[in-house]
């Protein structure tokens, strides 16, 4: 069984966060520290839970002080960062929750902190009480020599950020976040390319037009750029935006259709949804982009529609056969329900054909 990952803050990483500490400072309680995290509300703690529990207690052991905290932080950090990645967030989460008045002396360490790990949660703070501060940093970040701190001004200013506060003043007007990303938008790394991809994706969801009129100027200008505007249209291609689909080459074709459209109509829970279906079209069928969506029955008798991408491409023939399948059984991020559900065909942005299915 995969190691869950708030079982990352063990005791083999408690005990090697507290040997760096006490060899920076000698004053430092190890004993009672690793005591104090292992309490009886340990096992009860999810991964963040954990991660502000750690930070809390460093807190509690550091001294009163929180420039001399910072610097024991910071070096002890630079001896953990080629060995730990995730684990070491619990040293951003120490700047979000006790560094907030000290915004010189914060955004030095979380720029330390990005390198390796990531800083892209702590930061938000900062941008939601010093806005136009934080940004001005940022932009400084978008053009430091290292990825890592290039990626924090995109990935750390996305407007929706998973798993992260929201910035609904970003959210409502981006124009701040943009001049980041135009930055960004041709940095050599992929890394950074990614985050650029995502925070665009993010903007789209509250200002699509603000997308489509960036995909109007960008696109075709070199493949970087063709592969970030792709990866930032995802939600409006899954939609199945009409100028966006165009924007892509992807225009609606009426001569295609489906044959022999064939799935097990009833599954037991657990079990794959196996399907399959023909292409047909009288001419070539030509750029395609093919989909299949699923409405999964929820608890209240309501439907969830779930787009997923089956292949694209151009196609210079008239007929193409296709076979998939999808697995009903039990992940974390999906709950399933017995009942009926309904899979959808997509060519191009349009449900060509409709087929119920049982769940048992």
């Amino acid at each position: 069984m995969a190691k869950l990952l708030k079982d990352l803050y063990d005791e083999n990483y408690i005990n090697i966060l507290s040997n760096n500490i006490i060899n920076i400072y000698t004053a430092f309680d190890k004993n009672n520290f690793i005591t104090s995290i292992f309490n009886n509300k340990w096992q009860d703690k999810e991964l963040k839970q954990r991660m502000r529990h750690i930070s809390n207690t460093l807190y509690a052991f550091l001294p009163n002080n929180y420039i001399e905290s910072i610097f024991i932080l910071k070096n002890t950090f630079l001896k953990m960062n080629t060995q730990y990645s995730l684990e070491n967030m619990i040293f951003q989460d120490f700047v979000e929750v006790y560094g907030l008045e000290d915004f010189k002396i914060s955004m030095d360490a979380l720029e330390i902190f990005t390198i390796n790990s990531s800083s892209e949660f702590a930061i938000r703070q900062f941008i939601l009480k010093y806005p136009m501060e934080t940004i001005r940093k940022m932009k400084l970040w978008a053009i430091d020599k290292n990825e890592h701190i290039r990626r924090l001004a995109s990935e750390g200013s996305r407007p929706r950020l998973p798993w992260a506060i929201a910035l609904s003043k970003f959210k409502q007007n981006p124009k701040e976040i943009l001049n980041i990303l135009e930055i960004l938008k041709d940095d050599e790394s992929l890394y950074v390319r990614k985050s650029v991809a995502n925070s665009l994706n993010d903007i789209s969801k509250d200002n699509p037009q603000i997308l489509k009129d960036i995909t109007k100027n960008w696109i075709g200008i070199n493949k970087n750029r063709n592969w970030i505007l792709k990866h930032g249209c995802r939600t409006l291609l899954k939609n199945g935006d009409k100028e966006i689909l165009e924007i892509f080459g992807f225009k609606q074709n009426n001569n295609i259709y489906i044959n022999d459209f064939v799935l097990n109509q009833k599954l037991k829970m657990g079990e794959d949804l196996k399907f399959s279906f023909i292409l047909k079209s009288c001419e070539n069928l030509g750029k395609l982009r093919i989909e299949y969506s699923i409405e999964f029955l929820r608890l209240n008798n309501k439907y969830s529609k779930k787009v997923f991408k089956i292949s694209e491409g151009i196609y210079d023939i008239k007929s193409k056969s296709i076979s998939k399948y999808y697995s009903f059984k039990p992940i974390s991020t999906r709950k399933y329900y017995k009942g009926i559900h309904k899979l959808s065909i997509i060519i191009n942005g349009v449900k060509l054909e409709e087929k119920e299915f049982i769940v048992l």
